[in-house]
């Protein structure tokens, strides 16, 4: 049995300044909020007709009652006084208008937290959106945050990795929709007439992943019996060092999907493409900070160290055993992460013990992130379809496809008159289904991973493993 105690963080933000979220009008607001979101449809609109919907006036004075306490709150919050401004206006248009579908994109278009990522800077974000890996429709959510931004990271950002649009955040408080999976913030989420020509900012909160990655690692190693190197099983036990070393993860890893040979983001990518390539992707943008955590370490970069066996635990323990088998690319690219140091031994289970050879991590690891990286180089000579059969070809290298798959018997067993996008429906759901390990191991660590829904930095748990 091992117990961890979440504790968050409040290290930058100036002791002066009022909590938005222990102020009434926090809760007013919150209260509104969910009492709009069940009146919802899929889109955002209220259709007064349906069974359970209430009178137009109920609504109105629910709104009447989010705009009340964003007025309320806005002057703790002066950096978000032109985006409130325009939240409220939004607010009042969407029922002007009858509930219709809502449009927020001016509000949208004035909150702009990459401009001013002063470490511990709070923010009260209000729009109707879907969140990811969490509720699929947009309702309206309501989240009070607040930046990461370290000196030290700053500076990382400034001379190494500029990324610009990248915000780490951490939860101060939120509405149901965040009460999930999801964490994070992304502006195309929210429901807008038409998409800005570009985005200006991403939040990603490192709290929560770190808090999910911490319980979900210290269960693993109990399960699979490894020992870890004794300042690597401190980071685990550490909320701060953990969240430290996911900001730096994320910033890495945010600004890998615009930069090296044909780079996309998945969440952005408007074509359809076999769910192994956004696999890959996400994978090849994890193993870029992978690689970079190890430079890092070698200049005296403190958090480097911990990015590497963030990387390492969390794509190999928590990514192949979360969520649904249909098209989990993210669970893919665990699955052969762990596959390939698996095969050039640097992972070793026997005796129902998992051994990892420390020394040999970094350089198989960064050996696996330079085959992808040739992939994508040797990518930009290819038609798109042979560029996803050789793909498929580097990820059936490690990992079995499934027995029935149309793909797994070559270019023969498709009717390539179809366009590419066409044969991506012959993809099977799990087309690269969970080995024997990790059959177990998600029976094991099952109930472990259902327990950080809606988990955060301040969440105190105790964990069986």
């Amino acid at each position: 049995m091992t117990e961890i105690l979440v504790q968050t963080t409040t290290e930058g933000q100036d002791p002066s300044v009022p909590r938005v979220v222990e102020h009434s009008a926090w809760t007013a607001l919150k209260d509104a909020v969910e009492q709009i979101r069940p009146w919802q449809s899929k889109d955002g609109s209220i259709d007064f007709t349906a069974d359970g919907a209430p009178q137009p006036v109920a609504a109105e004075r629910a709104v009447d009652r989010l705009v009340d306490a964003v007025r309320t709150l806005s002057p703790l919050l002066p950096h978000d006084a032109a985006y409130h401004a325009a939240l409220v206006a939004d607010l009042r248009r969407w029922a002007d208008d009858g509930f219709e579908v809502p449009d927020f994109l001016d509000s949208l278009l004035a909150f702009q937290p990459a401009a001013d990522r002063r470490d511990g800077l709070q923010h009260l974000v209000v729009f109707p959106m879907y969140t990811q890996n969490g509720n699929p429709d947009r309702n309206f959510e309501a989240v009070v945050l607040r930046m990461v931004w370290p000196d030290w990271l700053a500076e990382l950002e400034r001379t190494r990795y500029d990324n610009p649009l990248f915000c780490g955040i951490t939860f101060e408080d939120f509405t149901a929709g965040y009460d999930t999976n999801s964490a994070v913030l992304f502006p195309e989420t929210i429901a807008v007439r038409e998409a800005p020509e570009r985005f200006s900012w991403g939040g990603i909160f490192c709290d929560r992943e770190a808090a999910r990655f911490r319980r979900v690692t210290a269960a693993a190693v109990d399960i699979l019996g490894l020992e870890l190197p004794a300042d690597i099983a401190t980071m685990v036990d550490d909320q701060k060092r953990s969240q430290e070393a996911f900001v730096l993860w994320d910033m890495v890893h945010d600004r890998t999907h615009s930069h090296g040979d044909l780079p996309f983001d998945p969440f952005m990518i408007k074509q359809r493409q076999p769910f192994w390539m956004y696999g890959l992707e996400e994978l090849r943008c994890d193993l870029t900070a992978f690689r970079e955590a190890v430079k890092l370490a070698q200049d005296g970069i403190p958090q480097a160290r911990d990015v590497q066996y963030a990387v390492l635990f969390d794509r190999m323990f928590r990514f192949p055993v979360t969520g649904e088998r249909v098209r989990n690319y993210d669970g893919l690219g665990g699955q052969l992460l762990f596959a390939y140091l698996h095969k050039h031994d640097v992972v070793r289970w026997t005796d129902n013990r998992l051994s990892i050879d420390w020394e040999r991590a970094p350089q198989v690891t960064n050996q696996l992130c330079a085959e992808i990286e040739t992939l994508y180089r040797e990518g930009i000579d290819r038609p798109k379809l042979v560029h996803w059969f050789k793909g498929y070809e580097l990820v059936s290298t490690y990992l079995a496809p499934h027995p029935g798959s149309r793909w797994a018997k070559g270019p023969d067993a498709l009717d390539l008159t179809q366009p590419p996008r066409k044969l991506v429906d012959d993809v099977l759901p799990d087309e690269f289904p969970l080995s024997m390990f990790y059959e177990a191991l998600s029976k094991k660590l099952k109930n472990v991973i259902a327990s950080t829904r809606g988990i955060t930095a301040d969440t105190a748990e105790r964990v069986a493993a």
